[in-house]
Formats: structure tokens, sequence, C-alpha cells
């Protein structure tokens, strides 16, 4: 092969190498879910009380849910 040839498939290779670590590191899950919790935990440091709010509606919702199953007529 001539030299510009070997040059352009260098180039497409480091390219193409280039392209799939970035895939890979977009779809690397334990990586992302630890940049979730990091992101989490700030937010919850700077401002907890969206947090707290949160935590009590879902609390009431969960609470609502199985009183109503329970004393639900079927």
């Amino acid at each position: 092969m001539s030299d510009p040839v070997q040059q352009s498939v260098a180039s497409a290779r480091a390219q193409l190498e280039s392209t799939l670590d970035a895939i890979d590191e977009k779809l690397d899950v334990q990586k992302r879910a630890s940049e979730l919790a990091d992101n989490v935990k700030r937010s919850y440091q700077s401002n907890p009380v969206p947090w707290i709010i949160g935590a009590t509606a879902a609390a009431v919702v969960v609470a609502g849910l199985v009183a109503w199953a329970i004393f639900s007529d079927d």
C-alpha cells in the first residue's frame, strides 16, 4: 500500500477508536449511577427542603394506597 492510503487507514482507525471510547463512556451504567448519586447528594446538601417535601408526599401516597386497599369494598 502507498503511504497516503496507510495514513488514511490509520486516521480512520483512530477516529473509530475515539468514537467507540465515547460510546463506551456514555453506556457505562455504573459510572452514570455514581454521577447521579453524587448529583443527588449535592442537591440535598444545598437545599434539603424539596427532598423532604417529596419524601413526605410519597409516604402520604403510599399510606393512602394501603388504606384504600385495606378498606375498599371489593
